[in-house]
């Protein structure tokens, strides 16, 4: 009797937990959560002149669309690294404008490199190229997704600033 009921709390607890990470998951992945620090708004009031923010169809992709894999071990992942950025918030490293600027080009590669390095696996949740109809895309769109396609390119080789604006390499 005693083992069941050990064997009950154990798997009580266990959901419980389950369901307070996928709570704190949901939560830390909304726009609203990650644009509520000042250091964000240059990126949202970017993302907003975008066709990730508003076009003709209504989808909307969100920060976590974009930045956060849908897979459970791969979000774990991208959770923690995201500490970082909640370290360089509280020290000031963007709190500026020009410091923000100032470390756009590294932060950007560092996302762009994320992203070769998993097929812009984020990107594909919405954007796959056997989706495609090619058929009604420009003759330019048309040719390159076709190449792309063949070469197996990911999205992010070609399409750097389709959700914010490209960061000027800094000089050498």
């Amino acid at each position: 009797m005693k083992k069941w009921l050990f064997g009950a709390a154990l798997f009580a607890s266990g959901a419980v937990a389950v369901g307070a990470v996928n709570t704190f998951f949901e939560y830390t992945n909304t726009t609203e959560f990650c644009t509520s620090c000042h250091t964000m708004q240059w990126n949202k009031a970017e993302w907003m002149e975008t066709v990730h923010f508003k076009n003709r169809v209504g989808v909307q992709a969100e920060c976590a669309d974009c930045h956060v894999p849908k897979e459970f071990f791969p979000k774990v992942a991208a959770k923690i690294i995201a500490v970082k950025d909640i370290y360089h918030h509280l020290i000031g490293t963007i709190d500026t404008k020009e410091k923000f600027e100032a470390h756009r080009w590294t932060m950007a590669n560092r996302v762009w490199e994320k992203m070769k390095a998993t097929n812009s696996r984020e990107c594909r949740t919405c954007h796959e190229f056997a989706d495609m109809d090619l058929a009604v895309q420009g003759r330019s769109a048309r040719r390159k997704h076709e190449a792309a396609a063949m070469e197996e390119k990911t999205c992010i080789d070609c399409h750097q600033g389709i959700a914010h604006r490209l960061p000027k390499e800094p000089e050498s």
